[in-house]
């Protein structure tokens, strides 16, 4: 390939125009020649996307997808926010209950004539309250199980986060390498990013 040629290549292929043909010639060019003077930078270009390997185009649906989790996501956080709210109520509601209960039920048993005048029989009366007791605390705390369930859901989505950010620490390494290269080729790179 002549240089004017090789000029008018790697001219489409900055402005966006080059066809993959074109691009492939390129390619092949700098993997298998060595660059004329002035070229020494896209050899360095061309050489970094041959050690990169093929970095696939995303799908066809890829925006809906992302913008659907995305939607998804804004949902489970409003409905996180809102059992923020509500669960120190349940939680005040259901030891009210209890309370109330556990009221009702000793009133309903304390009558004069329940009195035991053996201390036996008013032991094992005793333990068999408790274990009633203990029995109704239990179902009631059951109630509670989703609040675990919250923190279970929780802990996902954090990992979920740690996933997305651990890919974007990747493609930013990827995105250095390629500034590295140039700089090596002698391109100055601007280094001014938006903080």
């Amino acid at each position: 390939m002549n240089e004017e040629e090789l000029n008018r290549l790697t001219e489409k292929y900055y402005s966006g125009s080059c066809t993959d043909e074109e691009e492939r010639t390129l390619r092949e060019y700098f993997r298998n020649n060595i660059a004329p003077e002035g070229f020494e930078a896209e050899k360095v270009i061309f050489g970094y996307y041959d050690s990169a390997g093929i970095i696939p185009e995303p799908s066809v649906d890829f925006e809906t997808r992302i913008m659907d989790g995305i939607e998804s996501s804004d949902r489970k956080t409003g409905l996180l926010k809102r059992r923020k709210y509500i669960l120190p109520y349940l939680s005040a509601a259901a030891g009210i209950l209890i309370l109330v209960g556990s009221y009702f039920f000793f009133i309903s048993r304390s009558r004069s004539e329940d009195t035991f005048r053996d201390p036996k029989v008013a032991y094992a009366e005793t333990i068999k309250i408790l274990k009633d007791v203990s029995i109704r605390l239990n179902n009631g705390t059951r109630a509670l199980e989703p609040v675990a369930k919250i923190d279970k859901m929780k802990t996902k989505s954090f990992e979920e986060i740690n996933k997305s950010s651990s890919l974007i620490r990747k493609n930013l390494k990827n995105l250095d390498y390629l500034g590295r290269a140039f700089e090596i080729a002698g391109i100055p790179v601007n280094k001014n990013t938006n903080k």
